[in-house]
Order: structure tokens, then C-alpha cells, then sequence
């Protein structure tokens, strides 16, 4: 039961850590206790050291309450012009990018950081003004300096942040990268066990002869994450076998069955399997690299579309997708059969295919761009250097997957040049997975 609890913990954890109000309440709950420790030294200075605090560095009460008003209501008009900022910039996001891509800006820990520096100056300032009769101000004001130094830095560094979080091709850099570091995540923990492509029929079958119970869904949502490691260990402990029915970013609904436990007698220890799938309301990119890829491609959509028209970032967004597809090339391979450190099979489940990753991430941009030469030609200049970087297996798929993207192309309604430039990069893509 003890590793339930901090399973259960660990899921509460991760919903606090990702929540846009912990940075902020972290950020004011220290400033309030900065508070009555100023005050706290503020008495102890001034009773034990009277006689030797020369009274320059002592500030009159009426003017540490002029300083303190004046900075809760700058610190106060500062906050309120960031939140008008934000809103601007989700607005944008939603209307010009992808409604998927709010939740990038709002987690970023420079917005969260950002505001609990305003939180904890509009608290400090707000409880100094308050509590100023009841002690000589020393440490206080000065240190209302120094935090309202901070706040117009953070100020400051918020604009340049938002600034840049509206470029587009910035944003779809930073996704790229953030997509590239749950890949890499997910490759160092499968180090933690032992995955294999096959496994002998005789041996799963002995499983599924086994009791078996059938663990169903507590709660409508998206699978945002499995902890394969702790699954596993489980598994190991009780002796028990686990087919998987789901997938990470997978949207299950209250009573679907999301997996069969195979045991040589029923426990009720099975029920602690279903913990490590972490549901939430919405989709995020912490395991589920297709979410990533997904919101690429619609920003791609967006640029060329015929309200915005801008074919060159489409592409961009087109060549941010082949890095992750040569990342997960290189790291995610069709294994649905995961073994404990005893060579145990414990848990069996569907992976993802290249073959589907491929067609996630260019089905829609194929449909939509295929009157545009440039988005085509964008596609097929990726699928060739994703060839150059993988091993024949994926070469093959690569070149099984380019009839799907030329089937929409019309040759002969081509000028030449366009027809040149095409079949330029298709022999390119024919020579390099022959």
C-alpha cells in the first residue's frame, strides 16, 4: 500500500507542479513570511542596537506609508497591464496559431515566475502598510526598494518574453524542442527495463488462461501519462501479467475496460495497476509526442490557409516535424512486449507506428496544401532527409508513405518548372531508399 500512496502523490504532485497558481501562491507565501521576519528584526535591531543606528538610516513612518502606497499600487498597475498582455497573447495564439498551444505560454515558468514576483511585491508592500505602527521601519523599506527594483525588471523581461513567444517560428522551435525532450525522457526510461518486439505465443497464452480481471476507467479523460516503470514493478510484485487496451493521449471514457490483469488468482492488489495512468482533462505533451506533432501541423494549417497565406511557415513548421519523426526513428521502436529485470513478460501493449506518426503528421496538411507546390515539395524534401538519417527499415516505410503525398499532385497541370523542381527532389527521395 506504501507504493500506492506515493504513486497517489505523485499524480497530486504533478497536478500542484503544473498548475498556473502554484508558482505564485510559492512566491507569496514567502513574501508574507519576509514580512514578519523584517518586522521581527526590525524590533530586535532598534531595542539592541538604539544608541548606535544612526537615525539617516531610520525612515519616518509618514514616509515609509508614502513609499508603501505608492509601490502596491505601481506594483498593482504593473500586474494588470502583464494580464492584458497575456490575454493578448492567448488571443493570438487561439485566433493565428493553434488553440492547442495556450497551454505552452501558461506553463512556461517564465509567466509563472513573472507573476509570483508581482504577487509577492503587492503582498510585501501591502502587509509592510499595514503592520507599520507597530514598529520603526529599518529593514522594511529598504527592502521595498529592492523588491520593487525586481518587479520592474520582471517587468521589463516579461515584455521581451512575450515578445518573442509571439513569433512564430520561435513558438514552433520551442515546441519542436520540448517534443525532443519528452523523446529523449522516455528513451532514458526504458532503461529501467527490458522491451522486446516478440514474445513466445505459447508463453502469452499460458497468461490469458490465467484468472483474469478486467480493470475499467474511474473517470472520463486523456491518458497525458503512463509510468511504464512503476506498472512493471507491480506487475513483478503481485506476479501478475497486464494486457494494455490504451494508449498515452488516448481519450477514455467513465467504465471503459483500459486493461486486463492475468493472475493465478484473483487479489485485489490488481486494483493498484490502474494508478499509473495519469488522466487528465486535456492532452499534453509530457509522453504524447503525437499532441507535439499535432500542434505543429496545425499551425502549419493555419499559415496556409487562405486567410493567412504564408506558405514559408508552413514549411518551417513542415521541417520542425521531421526533427521529431528522425527522433523517434532513432529512439521509438514497435515493442509491445515489456519484460521485468528477470525477463518476465509483465505488460503488453499497442504501440504506435512509424507508419502512424508519418500519416498524423501530414494527412491534414496534405489534404489542405495540395494546390500549394511549395507545401508539397516541403513534404517531400523532409521525407528524403528523414531517409538520410534512419536505417532501411525506415527507409522503407518513408517510401511506401510518398505515394500517399504525390497521389494528390496533378503532373500534368504543372509548369515546368514546378514539374522540374519536383521530380528534382523525388529522384533525391528514390536514390536514398533504393
Amino acid at each position: 500500500m506504501k507504493g500506492v500512496v506515493l504513486v497517489k502523490n505523485s499524480k497530486v504532485w504533478i497536478n500542484v507542479r503544473e498548475s498556473f497558481w502554484f508558482l505564485p501562491a510559492v512566491y507569496g507565501l514567502s513574501a508574507i513570511m519576509l514580512v514578519f521576519l523584517t518586522n521581527i528584526l526590525d524590533a530586535w535591531l532598534v531595542s539592541s542596537f538604539k544608541d548606535n543606528i544612526p537615525k539617516q538610516i531610520i525612515t519616518g513612518k509618514d514616509t515609509a506609508k508614502k513609499l508603501y502606497a505608492t509601490l502596491v499600487t505601481a506594483i498593482l498597475t504593473m500586474t494588470t497591464i502583464s494580464f492584458s498582455v497575456i490575454m493578448v497573447v492567448l488571443t493570438t495564439y487561439a485566433s493565428q496559431f493553434s488553440p492547442r498551444v495556450l497551454q505552452d505560454f501558461m506553463k512556461s515558468r517564465v509567466t509563472q515566475h513573472v507573476l509570483g514576483i508581482y504577487c509577492s511585491g503587492f503582498l510585501f508592500a501591502l502587509l509592510l502598510l499595514l503592520l507599520i505602527d507597530y514598529g520603526k521601519p529599518l529593514l522594511g523599506p529598504a527592502s521595498m526598494v529592492v523588491i520593487a527594483i525586481l518587479n520592474l525588471g520582471a517587468f521589463v523581461y516579461f515584455i521581451h518574453h512575450t515578445a518573442r513567444w509571439l513569433q512564430v517560428n520561435r513558438l514552433v522551435g520551442m515546441i519542436e524542442e520540448k517534443g525532443t525532450k519528452a523523446i529523449k525522457e522516455m528513451t532514458k526510461e526504458k532503461q529501467t527495463y527490458y522491451e522486446y518486439s516478440s514474445w513466445n505465443k505459447d508463453e502469452i497464452n499460458q497468461y490469458r488462461n490465467q484468472a483474469k480481471s478486467v480493470l475499467t476507467a474511474k473517470r472520463s479523460g486523456y491518458i497525458q501519462s503512463i509510468n511504464w516503470s512503476g506498472m512493471i514493478e507491480c506487475a513483478k510484485k503481485h506476479d501478475v501479467a497486464v494486457d494494455l487496451h490504451v494508449q498515452v493521449g488516448s481519450f477514455i471514457t467513465h467504465d471503459l475496460p483500459i486493461m486486463n490483469v492475468y493472475a493465478t488468482e484473483q487479489t485485489e492488489a490488481v486494483e493498484q495497476l490502474r494508478s499509473f495512468l495519469i488522466v487528465g482533462k486535456e492532452r499534453t505533451d509530457v509522453q504524447d509526442v503525437e499532441f507535439t506533432i499535432q500542434k505543429i501541423g496545425e499551425i502549419a494549417l493555419r499559415a496556409i490557409s487562405p486567410s493567412t497565406n504564408d506558405p514559408h511557415t508552413a514549411v518551417n513548421c513542415i521541417n520542425r516535424i521531421g526533427g521529431l519523426l528522425i527522433e523517434l526513428g532513432d529512439s521509438q521502436k514497435e515493442t509491445p512486449y515489456l519484460a521485468d529485470d528477470q525477463n518476465n513478460l509483465r505488460v503488453i501493449h499497442k504501440t504506435k507506428s512509424f507508419e502512424e506518426y508519418l500519416y498524423k503528421s501530414f494527412y491534414q496538411i496534405r489534404h489542405y496544401g495540395q494546390n500549394d507546390i511549395s507545401v508539397i515539395y516541403g513534404i517531400l524534401e523532409v521525407l528524403y532527409k528523414i531517409a538520410r538519417s534512419s536505417d532501411p527499415v525506415i527507409k522503407d516505410k518513408i517510401w511506401s508513405f510518398h505515394f500517399y503525398i504525390l497521389d494528390v499532385v496533378d503532373w500534368n497541370h504543372l509548369s515546368n518548372l514546378d514539374r522540374e523542381h519536383l521530380n528534382e527532389i523525388y529522384i533525391k527521395l528514390k536514390e536514398c531508399c533504393a
